[in-house]
């Protein structure tokens, strides 16, 4: 469920009609309606429709982790979302899961995976990062994943994670920069971006580029669920002054 303001509100909104006379007045509002009203329906597209918080208060994230993942596209995200500040009781419960519960390697740590893909909770939101190991086990849960309307973000080169599932085809994504022309390549269904933050790939699909940009696209997300006031103030907790979220 997404809700949107109808475009005439935005208009009256920002562009008052000036007083003059009666025809003025009708003829700018003509060409308002025409060039105006049209422009700003478009720029209040997906990529700021709210998202809904479930009834319980709680949204639930699935970290998938496997061998070799990179550490900061995990615990940047993550931290963003354990530590927001709502306010009220209304928050984020974050969790790994992996295909079984062998330790993982995330850069000189080693991470235990709370859940497997046959015992994992049924989550909001899946946040795939940087990692190496993949099998049909994970593309199967990233295609049920997203087939349910599942929130789907990427981080950094696990944006190939979504592209191997199919989830991609035909949108447009990004990914860390050094990465961009191997994976057009390899993904030739996938329009790839240079040089962003996070791309909107579809309603439900966000992908981020390298490293920070996993906590810039989490205070995006947080911004959806709650307002612009609590992502501000979650970004200001975290000492992250990371310009391209608030744009």
């Amino acid at each position: 469920r997404r809700h949107r303001k109808p475009p005439h509100c935005i208009l009256t909104t920002r562009f008052p009609i000036v007083s003059g006379a009666h025809m003025k007045s009708k003829l700018f509002q003509l060409i308002a309606m025409m060039f105006i009203a049209p422009s700003l329906a478009h720029s209040a597209d997906d990529s700021h429709a709210k998202l809904v918080i479930p009834a319980s208060g709680t949204v639930k994230v699935a970290f998938v982790i496997s061998n070799n993942t990179t550490l900061i596209d995990v615990a940047g995200p993550m931290q963003t979302f354990d530590q927001v500040q709502s306010g009220d009781s209304r928050g984020f419960l974050t969790f790994t899961v992996s295909e079984d519960r062998r330790p993982i390697k995330a850069g000189t740590m080693t991470v235990v995976p709370d859940y497997t893909f046959a015992d994992v909770p049924d989550a909001d939101i899946v946040v795939v990062g940087a990692q190496t190991g993949v099998s049909e086990k994970y593309l199967d849960y990233y295609r049920n994943m997203a087939s349910r309307g599942k929130l789907m973000l990427s981080v950094c080169t696990g944006v190939s994670k979504f592209a191997a599932a199919g989830i991609l085809d035909g949108k447009q994504a990004t990914t860390h920069h050094d990465f961009v022309d191997n994976f057009q390549t390899r993904f030739p269904k996938v329009k790839f971006v240079r040089d962003r933050a996070w791309v909107q790939s579809a309603p439900t699909i966000f992908t981020a580029g390298g490293e920070t940009s996993g906590i810039e696209l989490a205070l995006h997300i947080i911004e959806l669920y709650f307002d612009h006031e609590v992502a501000v103030k979650t970004a200001r907790y975290m000492e992250y002054r990371g310009p391209d979220w608030q744009r």
